[in-house]
C-alpha cells in the first residue's frame, strides 16, 4: 500500500464483500462483548462459537455470573482451555456488580485494573462495546499491517504498528473498522504462511499433548465433573508422574482454583 487512505479503501472493499458474522458482532450488550472478547484469547474463532452461546444462555448478564460459583463456571467454560480466563471473567463479573452497580464502566484506563483485562484487551472491549476509537492491537490486526506496510522486513515491533493502526483508524465508525481488519487478517492467514510470523513478538505456542497444561486441563475437568475426589483417585486417573502430578495439584491450590480437605479430598470451590 502507497498511503494511508489506499489502505484504508482496500480494506472497506474486502469487508464488504467477504465480511464475517457472530453473535458478538454488530451489538452493543457490553457483558457479551466481554464473554466474547475473553474467549476469543488464545483461541480460534471456530471453537468459541458454541461455547459462546452455551455460556451467554447459562449466565446471560454479569449480575448471574458473578452468582455463580467458579465450579458452575468452569463447568460451562470446558473445551476451551486455558481456565484461568474463565476464572478472570468470574471475577471482572463480581467486580461489576460489587464496584459498578452492575455496569462494565467504559473507561480504558480502569478497564485495565479489571482481572485479565491488559491494554489491548480494554481497548477492543471499548471499540467493540462503546465504539470508542481506542488503538489496540491483536494477532490478525497484527498480520493485516505487517503484510501491508511491512512486507518485506522481519522483527517488526509493535511500536511501529501501532502509529499506523492509530493513522488508519476510523473515527466515524471504530467498531466496524476494527472487524474489517480482523476478517482480512484472517484471509491472509489462510492463503499464505503466517505473516505474523515476521513480528518481533511472534511465539509459536509449545505443544499441548503430554504438556502440564494438559495435565492441568486434565485435573479441573475431573474435579469440576466428580465434584469432590480424593488424591490418591486422582493420581490414578491421572496416570503421569506422581511428582509431576503433585506439583501441578499444588499450583492449582495455590492460585484457589482448587482446594483440599483435611482428608486430601480435592474440590472446586
Amino acid at each position: 500500500m502507497n498511503t494511508i487512505a489506499e489502505f484504508k479503501e482496500f480494506i472497506w472493499n474486502f469487508y464488504h464483500n467477504n465480511k464475517r458474522d457472530f453473535a458478538w458482532r454488530n451489538i452493543d450488550n457490553p457483558y457479551y462483548i466481554v464473554v466474547s472478547e475473553i474467549m476469543l484469547q488464545q483461541t480460534q474463532t471456530a471453537r468459541v462459537v458454541t461455547k459462546y452461546e452455551e455460556f451467554i444462555v447459562a449466565f446471560p448478564h454479569f449480575q448471574a455470573l458473578a452468582a455463580a460459583t467458579l465450579r458452575d463456571v468452569l463447568s460451562v467454560w470446558q473445551g476451551l482451555g486455558y481456565y484461568r480466563r474463565a476464572r478472570f471473567l468470574h471475577q471482572l463479573a463480581q467486580k461489576v456488580v460489587s464496584d459498578h452497580k452492575g455496569s462494565l464502566p467504559q473507561d480504558l484506563q480502569i478497564l485495565q485494573t479489571f482481572p485479565g483485562i491488559g491494554p489491548n484487551t480494554a481497548g477492543s472491549i471499548c471499540a467493540f462495546a462503546f465504539n470508542q476509537p481506542t488503538v489496540f492491537i491483536e494477532t490478525n490486526i497484527r498480520t493485516v499491517f505487517i503484510e501491508s506496510f511491512f512486507r518485506d522486513k522481519n522483527n517488526v515491533s509493535d511500536k511501529e504498528l501501532l502509529p499506523l493502526i492509530a493513522a488508519a483508524l476510523d473515527h466515524d465508525n471504530p467498531r466496524e473498522w476494527y472487524y474489517a481488519l480482523m476478517d482480512y487478517g484472517v484471509f491472509l492467514k489462510s492463503c499464505q504462511i503466517n505473516p505474523s510470523r515476521k513480528s518481533a513478538h511472534y511465539t509459536k505456542q509449545s505443544k499441548f499433548e503430554g504438556s502440564n497444561r494438559q495435565i492441568r486441563a486434565r485435573i479441573l475437568k475431573i474435579i469440576t465433573e466428580k465434584e469432590n475426589v480424593a488424591h490418591h483417585d486422582l493420581l490414578h486417573i491421572i496416570n503421569k508422574d506422581v511428582e509431576r502430578v503433585n506439583h501441578i495439584i499444588n499450583e492449582l491450590i495455590s492460585e484457589s482454583f482448587i482446594k483440599k480437605t483435611v482428608n486430601d479430598i480435592y474440590f472446586i470451590p
